[in-house]
């Protein structure tokens, strides 16, 4: 039988322990790799009482560059709105390092080996940018979502533990009814949810299944 890890029980006992370091003086600092506002929305809830957080909006996947930027924006005024007031740190937009990433998957589907690569390069910039400014840990919001495969985000996360030295958040945000609040808090602060992963293949899939729906509800 599968030995499957139960990574909400070891972000409950990270969480623990953070605790223990605020009350003997000193919050751990975390990095939080953001890639939307309704993500980020529950994420937050479960850590901002643990930790002294920076959010890390490194998204080169997002296409087109118009919703790059308009899911940056959505995300700053949530935390504002929200009284978070954590900083946002947000690298150029490049696309083509997302595009090098997935040379050679391209025609794979959603939950494919391409979103595994996706996952890699943003959580590998993420690890990277957490040991050159001193952080203490590093995380993403996307395990809340029902179409991530949060086995593979706590892999690639605690391989590139090892590999650069910061510690890695074990989390599956989705548990414990995650995903269903973060969409009551996106109904709460009007936050825009978009309908497709971010890349240009999930969003042609996005496409492929409104036609579908579309042409069903017509016939």
């Amino acid at each position: 039988m599968e030995n499957r890890v139960n990574y909400y029980r070891l972000f409950e006992d990270m969480i623990r322990e953070a605790d223990l370091a605020a009350e003997a003086g000193r919050k751990p600092s975390l990095l939080l790799h953001a890639c939307c506002a309704p993500c980020s929305s529950h994420v937050l809830e479960c850590l901002s009482g643990h930790f002294d957080i920076t959010m890390f909006y490194y998204n080169p996947n997002i296409s087109p560059e118009p919703e790059f930027r308009t899911r940056l924006d959505e995300l700053q005024r949530f935390l504002g709105e929200a009284g978070y007031g954590y900083p946002v740190e947000s690298p150029p937009y490049m696309k083509e390092e997302f595009d090098e990433a997935v040379t050679g998957l391209e025609e794979l589907g959603e939950g494919s080996r391409r979103c595994y690569s996706c996952y890699e390069l943003r959580l590998r910039k993420t690890a990277e940018t957490a040991r050159a400014e001193g952080f203490d840990l590093f995380t993403t919001t996307l395990s809340i979502s029902p179409y991530k495969n949060a086995a593979w985000l706590n892999e690639i996360g605690l391989r590139l533990e090892k590999e650069y030295g910061v510690r890695y958040l074990c989390a599956d945000f989705k548990k414990k009814n995650g995903y269903k609040r973060s969409i009551e808090l996106s109904g709460k602060y009007g936050l825009y949810r978009q309908d497709y992963c971010g890349c240009e293949y999930s969003r042609r899939e996005a496409e492929k299944r409104r036609e579908a729906k579309e042409t069903g509800y017509r016939g």
